[in-house]
C-alpha cells in the first residue's frame, strides 16, 4: 500500500506556477530550475513531474504541491529512464547516471559535489568524516538540502565521475590518466588528441568528442 501511495503522489500534476520560475541559481542541482520531465518505469508506465537532480544528496527530486521529495531507493529500481530537457538518466548500480554518448561505446556522467560547511575545515567526503556527517545530517533534518539554494556560507564544488561501457564492461574513471588505463594500447593516441583539442575533463561535451573519436577509430 505504501508503494502504491508513493507512485500516486509521484504521478500528481505539479503546479504550473512553480515551473515558470526563472533565474534561480542552484548550487547543488544539475539543472538551473525544476522543469517538466518524465519518468519511464520498467512496467511501461510514464509519469510526468517537475524534476531535477540533487548532486549533493545524489537523488532524483520531484515536486509535489511545493514539497520537494526524492524518488525512494525502492522505487528507483523500478525506473527505466528519466527524461529532463532532452537529457536521459538511467539507474546503474543504484546510481542515477546521465547518458552522454551511445554507439559502440557508452559514456555516462555521475553528477556529484562536495560541500564545505560553515566552520568546518574539511569538505563533505573529505578527511574530517565525523564533522562532515554531523553537518550533512543537520541540513538533511532541516530540509535545507532540498532547497533551491544553500545558504551562502556553504561552499559547493560540483564534479563529475565518468562511467564508460566498453566491450561489455563498465569502467569508472575520474580523470584522463585513468581513462588511459582503460585504453592501454592507445595512450599515445589519446594524449595527442587531448593536446591538440584541449580536452577538458570537466566539460562533458569535450569528453563526448573524445569518446566519439576513440569509438570511430
Amino acid at each position: 500500500m505504501k508503494r502504491i501511495i508513493a507512485v500516486l503522489i509521484f504521478s500528481l500534476v505539479m503546479f504550473p506556477s512553480f515551473s515558470q520560475r526563472q533565474g534561480v541559481e542552484l548550487s547543488h542541482y544539475v539543472f538551473p530550475d525544476f522543469t517538466d520531465g518524465s519518468v519511464l518505469m520498467k512496467s511501461g508506465n510514464r509519469l510526468q513531474a517537475l524534476l531535477n537532480y540533487n548532486a549533493l544528496s545524489e537523488e532524483m527530486i520531484f515536486v509535489d504541491k511545493d514539497r520537494k521529495l526524492a524518488i525512494s531507493r525502492e522505487e528507483k529500481e523500478k525506473v527505466d529512464t528519466v527524461y529532463i530537457k532532452g537529457r536521459k538518466f538511467f539507474v546503474l548500480d543504484s546510481r542515477f547516471l546521465e547518458l552522454l554518448y551511445q554507439s559502440g561505446y557508452e559514456l555516462y556522467a555521475e553528477h556529484k559535489c562536495d560541500v564545505k560547511f560553515p566552520g568546518q575545515p574539511a569538505a563533505y567526503g573529505g578527511t574530517s568524516e565525523t564533522s562532515s556527517v554531523t553537518a550533512i545530517s543537520g541540513i538533511y533534518s532541516g530540509g535545507v538540502l532540498y532547497e533551491l539554494k544553500l545558504p551562502e556560507d556553504f561552499k559547493i564544488k560540483p564534479y563529475l565521475v565518468y562511467w564508460l561501457k566498453k566491450d561489455g564492461k563498465i569502467n569508472k574513471f575520474v580523470n584522463l590518466k585513468q581513462l588511459n588505463k582503460i585504453f592501454r594500447d592507445r595512450k599515445d593516441q589519446i594524449q595527442e588528441y587531448v593536446s591538440s583539442n584541449k580536452t577538458d575533463y570537466v566539460d562533458m561535451e569535450s569528453m563526448v568528442r573524445l569518446i566519439r573519436y576513440l569509438d570511430a577509430d
